[in-house]
């Protein structure tokens, strides 16, 4: 088991909007029966207005197969629309499951 997390740093102001979309997008996840996203935003940290999606994968394959099943859904493109003019930069972390 994997535990990946995307941090994204938003233009200032725009975190709250990001954070709509990805909600939305969680939305369209269940109705594709998948796990949505669990979506954090900073109280204190290193950057403000960051956005933080975490999310488990049974494999380190299912996260390219996941992403383009969800992203050929003609509603999660609609819902993404535009949200890379709400954010600066991101990462991505991967982590193993221990326990």
């Amino acid at each position: 088991m994997f535990m990946v997390r995307e941090i994204l740093n938003c233009k200032p102001g725009k975190v709250g909007q990001l954070a709509q979309k990805f909600k939305d997008l969680g939305a369209v996840m269940e109705d594709m029966q998948l796990a949505p996203f669990r979506i954090y935003t900073d109280l204190s940290g290193e950057h403000f207005w960051t956005l933080v999606l975490e999310r488990e994968y049974e494999s380190l394959d299912d996260i390219p197969s996941i992403e383009s099943r969800v992203m050929g859904d003609e509603r999660a493109r609609s819902v993404m629309a535009g949200y890379h003019e709400l954010v600066e930069r991101g990462r991505r972390e991967i982590y193993r499951v221990e326990a």
